[in-house]
């Protein structure tokens, strides 16, 4: 008889990340993230609460050393937010911490950061 993997599920709030599944949901809704997006997503929650440093992120997502001034990890996570910012506008994800790098952490969003359409 066959044992099968535990299927990694990580929960923040009403967002829902399967790694494995290439699959993310907000109340149930499926996410349409690109491969990275997914993989960047999942590698923050995994350290949930940690600041972790930009060059960490690219080397987990990317597989391969942060080059110069490459700005992938910005880049994405700017993509990410607005995602989720669409799907959950009423919760922030992920945190900057200038000069150090981003932290994944649920947070109600400030009624200023909501957009019109959200309140």
């Amino acid at each position: 008889m066959q044992t099968s993997e535990p299927i990694e599920v990580l929960v923040a709030g009403d967002l829902e990340i399967r790694p494995s599944e290439h699959l993310a949901r907000a109340r149930g809704r499926t996410l349409s993230l690109s491969v990275r997006e997914l993989e960047l997503l999942a590698a923050l929650a995994r350290r949930e609460g940690r600041i972790v440093a930009r060059e960490e992120l690219y080397e987990t997502v990317w597989g391969a050393p942060l080059r110069g001034q490459d700005r992938s990890v910005d880049v994405y996570v700017h993509k990410l937010r607005t995602k989720l910012a669409a799907a959950l506008p009423e919760w922030g994800f992920i945190h900057t911490h200038f000069g150090f790098g981003y932290r994944f952490q649920p947070e109600p969003s400030h009624p200023f950061h909501r957009s019109e359409t959200s309140r």
